[in-house]
């Protein structure tokens, strides 16, 4: 060790000037210096750690002549000992280098996959690591944080279309042209167990060609949700649910695949009938327009006669229904007073005829304008109420003119008045009425 420390110990005085302790015999010429106290010369500090590197294996006593000869003088002839000294002193230099080789750092948003021999081990977290180095262990580093993207049906923009991609048949039999954008990344979940796969060794293991076969699956997911929906579905309508179902799918197959690849994003950029029919398709989609709007009219039209003429059905149902009522409880009413006053009349006849007729000249006189009084011992006088002669001015005036009847009071003489025939229709019902009650 002392041997090793002086070949590289920069504070020996001595180093780059020759050997000044040594025999001197072996040792290269010395250049003349200039200035005695100045630096050493490159050349003599080379030579001089020639010299000492050599002294550690040896002494210069000759060179070997070969295999089984006596050395030849004037050659390096190591000792046994210091031979094996070296030979292990280059072996630790090397294994510690080997060593020191193992050492790498995980940056953040990456993860480390390690396999030894080859075969998966495990997967470490962003941070200073170590393996064994190769050809034991071997690290790859794969970037999870980032986004990757690729665009079906179209490159760099919407005019740049690849066809045999952006073209689709729906299910109605049509032809539409899909371009749309989708975004993923692989997944961040670690493995729960020791040798279980995390999605990073998937990305890398599972698939011959991960992006690819994103890409496969994308085109497969598109053309399986288009061919269930109708061309004017996937145009108008069902767009965002159609990119939704497009993502589902994906991640389905992707899972399936074992990829460990999570889809983040399908945007569907663009959806239109192919060029060359583009023109016959507005128009048939204008037409279907006018369809739908004379279709909506008729509905508006008949969502407003057909609840008018069920509300009057209705009215007229509840007013008949009404009115029947209103017969039928009159009439059952007039029967029951009538069979009241039957059993009435059977009890008191007399009172009771009496009570009636007095009762049917009340209303009949109740509605008369004229009275006739038939006063004892003197002349008859007429009673002509002004108040009710005022109300039915208007009526009297329509009504046209008839000549009344004697009333059949005991006087002899009469005095015709002229007026209406309410008191003689009066006087007859009542005289029909007491007939009535006479004859029963």
């Amino acid at each position: 060790m002392l041997r090793i420390s002086k070949i590289f110990n920069l504070n020996d005085p001595g180093w780059g000037r020759g050997n000044q302790n040594g025999s001197g015999q072996n040792e290269p010429p010395k250049r003349p210096s200039n200035q005695g106290d100045g630096p050493p010369d490159l050349d003599q500090v080379w030579a001089d750690f020639n010299n000492r590197i050599k002294s550690v294996f040896g002494n210069k006593k000759g060179g070997g002549g070969g295999f089984g000869k006596p050395p030849r003088s004037g050659g390096f002839n190591p000792s046994p000992k210091a031979a094996r000294f070296g030979v292990v002193f280059i072996i630790i230099v090397a294994l510690l280098l080997w060593l020191a080789s193992g050492f790498y750092i995980v940056r953040e948003g990456q993860v480390g996959v390690v396999t030894q021999f080859g075969k998966y081990l495990k997967t470490v977290q962003p941070g200073f690591q170590w393996h064994i180095p190769r050809p034991v262990q071997n690290v790859e580093l794969v970037d999870i944080a980032s986004v990757r993207s690729f665009s079906v049906g179209y490159r760099d923009n919407s005019r740049n279309k690849v066809l045999p991609e952006a073209l689709m048949l729906t299910e109605d039999e049509n032809i539409v042209d899909i371009q749309f954008d989708v975004q993923y990344r692989l997944k961040a979940a670690m493995p729960l167990g020791a040798g279980d796969y995390s999605p990073a060794a998937d990305y890398l293991f599972r698939l011959v060609s991960p992006d690819e076969s994103v890409r496969q699956a994308a085109e497969t997911a598109i053309r399986e949700v288009v061919g269930k929906q109708s061309m004017n579905k996937i145009l108008y309508e069902s767009r965002t649910a159609a990119a939704i179902d497009v993502m589902k799918l994906m991640q389905q197959i992707l899972d399936r695949y074992q990829s460990g690849i999570e889809v983040t994003t399908v945007a569907i950029q663009n959806v239109q009938p192919p060029e060359q029919v583009q023109a016959a398709f507005e128009d048939a989609i204008k037409a279907g327009q006018d369809n739908e709007r004379q279709k909506n009219e008729g509905n508006a039209y008949a969502s407003k006669v057909i609840p008018e003429a069920r509300g009057q059905a209705s009215r007229m149902v509840q007013d008949a229904e009404g009115y029947r009522a209103t017969v039928v409880g009159q009439a059952q009413g007039e029967a029951a007073r009538f069979e009241s006053i039957e059993k009435e009349y059977a009890k008191a006849p007399e009172i009771t005829r009496e009570r009636m007729y007095i009762s049917t000249l009340e209303n009949v006189f109740k509605n008369a304008s004229k009275v006739m009084l038939d006063a004892e011992g003197g002349n008859n006088m007429m009673y002509l109420p002004i108040d009710k002669l005022i109300e039915q001015t208007p009526a009297s005036a329509s009504a046209p003119a008839t000549t009344s009847v004697p009333s059949g009071a005991t006087t002899s003489s009469s005095s015709t008045v002229s007026g209406s025939t309410t008191d003689a229709s009066a006087a007859s019902r009542s005289r029909l009425t007491r007939d009535n009650f006479d004859r029963r």
